[in-house]
């Protein structure tokens, strides 16, 4: 394997040589004990070595391949801890991926590439990723342009939980005509006649939306292997080394794990999954889950793929709907019958969960649930569980989640549905959707990740520039500094805190002896980098286990050889994945628009001490912040 050329490094002789050594960086361990290194020796997939070169010189022998850093920044290996890596693997190379993408017109000009080159009887699908606020137009496209776009090619496009666009091809195919009943919670909207116009709407359910795209033509097992492997080097781009599952709706077990599992067996995964299991028939959750916890338990699998858990719901009934641009779901008043018995028939046999909650009215809800199994000394009995999302929860709740020993996974939403929120909810509530400084300061895990991909990008550093900005991908500014984390924090909760939820935090999460050899070369400073670039940060070699997943720029072709991209016609064959820009401090007129960002900060605190002194905040409009392209 070619190496990067060394100077002031001798090959010895040693009896237990390195596999591989990383020197000459500028390393974040994440170790308080040890925050600074420059060199690492990884060993049979562990950390052997971390320090200096003196340090680490009696580690490389006549075969470690040697990787100079020329000072860059090195980082433990992100984890995102709330992403659907399985069922985005299964779709990957059929995916057009408006992420990134600045402009409407450059959208809609790689739509109408592609509809070109998909063969009869495919679909183009753009799904999640993207919001009409990172576009410079500011809008969706219409279904007028779509159907010029693609006269005969069905379009498929999934606008956050919100809406989904289908040219006239598309509802065609999907078989949607004027005698077609609406979804429970979503809607077909029709024209005068009746026909289907081809706008979805979810009221707020999203099952008429994903209902919908589980229409589009699948890829078969063979070929959903290599789109899984290509989508996992597509994550690995970003440094990421690790991911929890979170499972979803239309992700059968066994059937859509198959693939990972195959993939683990033959050694072939670049990412470390630890996965949950989602009952997906309403009215049979439990006797689903009764049979899972009677065949597999969590921990089974390696450090690879191992089982988590149970969720993101144990029910449906009780899962609450996210649709910012909707009221808030009211839940059936009778739910914690059944999700009682499902929550006993964990602690029972010794299974942690992860719970879908959007909403305080709901955490309320569920804790009470826990609260009363705690009573009877059944929870949570040594198991882990977790809220995910929870951008409402209030600190009644957290100090109530502190006391029971949960834990919390956020994502960022918000980036993409922040301007939702403020025009349902108000700037005064937005500010601390979800509260993650208050979350820290109980004292709770917490976890972040994407929500990828229907939603959030895959891309981590699109969220954590959200940590530590506040800001959405449309740069409107949503959280004060009270609300914010720094570069540090932000980067121990999507790798300490994502292996404290997988109970993985004695060999992983930090570049330490004896921890996992998981780390990642990027393209730019991240303790460094103006706020607006953390989003363009990419890795330029990602280690997992001591093996090269990745490797671009001066390290390209270092990495392990993927298959060709299938079928020849795959969007993802001509644009890649995420679309990469310039860096917004390259950019002119930088300088006025830190002006303007200074007075949108200023205002958003006075907003949110407002909403600290006087819970009946007013509704604030959409536009009293000015937003910028970012």
């Amino acid at each position: 394997m070619p190496t990067m050329p060394v100077a002031g490094i001798l090959r010895g002789t040693t009896p237990s040589p390195a596999d591989i050594v990383v020197r000459n960086a500028k390393i974040f361990t994440g170790d308080p004990l040890h925050p600074q290194a420059t060199a690492v020796a990884i060993t049979g997939g562990t950390i052997t070595a971390i320090g200096d070169d003196a340090e680490i010189i009696g580690s490389v022998g006549s075969d470690t391949t040697i990787v100079d850093a020329q000072n860059r920044r090195v980082i433990p290996g992100l984890n995102d801890s709330h992403l659907h890596v399985i069922r985005g693997g299964l779709n990957y190379v059929l995916e057009l991926r408006w992420d990134g993408v600045p402009t409407l017109k450059l959208a809609m000009q790689m739509l109408r590439e592609q509809a070109a080159r998909t063969p009869k009887g495919q679909w183009v699908r753009v799904v999640g990723g993207f919001t009409k606020e990172q576009f410079a137009e500011k809008r969706l496209p219409t279904l007028s342009e779509l159907n010029e776009a693609a006269p005969d090619t069905p379009v498929f496009i999934l606008n956050l939980y919100q809406s989904a666009l289908l040219n006239r091809a598309a509802v065609t195919a999907a078989g949607y005509t004027k005698d077609s009943p609406d979804f429970r919670g979503g809607q077909i909207v029709r024209g005068r006649g009746g026909e289907p116009t081809g706008l979805l709407l979810a009221a707020p359910s999203a099952l008429v939306l994903y209902s919908t795209l589980a229409k589009a033509p699948m890829l078969d097992q063979t070929h959903q292997k290599d789109s899984t492997r290509h989508y996992l080097r597509e994550l690995n781009r970003f440094g990421l080394t690790s991911a929890i599952d979170a499972a979803g709706g239309f992700q059968n077990f066994p059937d859509n794990y198959s693939t990972v599992m195959d993939l683990a067996n033959e050694g072939k995964l670049s990412l470390r999954i630890a996965y949950h299991l989602f009952p997906q028939v309403a009215g049979q959750e439990v006797d689903d889950l009764r049979r899972w916890v009677e065949t597999v338990k969590p921990g089974d699998g390696d450090e690879y793929l191992r089982l988590n858990g149970a969720g993101e719901n144990l029910t449906w009934a009780a899962g609450d709907f996210e649709n910012f641009t909707e009221p808030r779901p009211e839940l059936a008043a009778d739910y914690e019958v059944e999700f009682e018995k499902a929550v006993r028939l964990m602690m029972e046999n010794g299974w942690g969960f992860r719970l879908h909650a959007t909403y305080n009215e709901t955490i309320e809800r569920d804790l009470a649930v826990f609260e009363k199994l705690a009573a009877e000394g059944l929870f949570p009995a040594g198991n882990r569980w977790i809220f995910d999302h929870a951008e409402t929860i209030s600190g009644s709740s957290l100090d109530r989640v502190a006391a029971l020993n949960g834990a919390i996974a956020i994502q960022n939403r918000m980036s993409f549905q922040g301007e939702s929120f403020i025009q349902r909810y108000g700037a005064g509530r937005a500010a601390d959707a979800p509260p993650i400084r208050s979350m820290l300061d109980h004292g709770l895990v917490v976890g972040a990740g994407t929500d990828a991909t229907r939603v959030s990008s895959y891309n981590p550093w699109v969220a954590l520039h959200w940590l530590v900005t506040g800001r959405t991908v449309g740069n409107t500014l949503l959280y004060p500094p009270e609300n914010r984390v720094s570069r540090e924090q932000a980067i121990e909760m999507f790798t300490v805190a994502g292996a404290k939820l997988t109970g993985e935090e004695s060999v992983k999460g930090v570049l330490r002896p004896g921890y996992l050899g998981d780390l990642s070369i990027l393209s730019d400073d991240f303790f460094a980098v103006d706020e607006a670039d953390i989003p363009h940060i990419e890795s330029l070699l990602t280690i997992v286990g001591g093996r090269i997943v990745y490797a671009a720029g001066d390290y390209e072709g270092q990495d392990e050889e993927l298959p060709n991209v299938q079928p020849e016609w795959s969007p993802v064959s001509h644009f890649g994945g995420y679309q990469k820009t310039s860096k917004p401090s390259t950019a002119g007129g930088r300088q006025a628009d830190l002006l303007a960002q200074a007075a949108a900060e200023s205002e958003l605190q006075r907003q949110w001490r407002a909403a600290r002194a006087d819970a009946d905040v007013p509704v604030i409009s959409g536009d009293t912040f000015e937003t910028h392209s970012h």
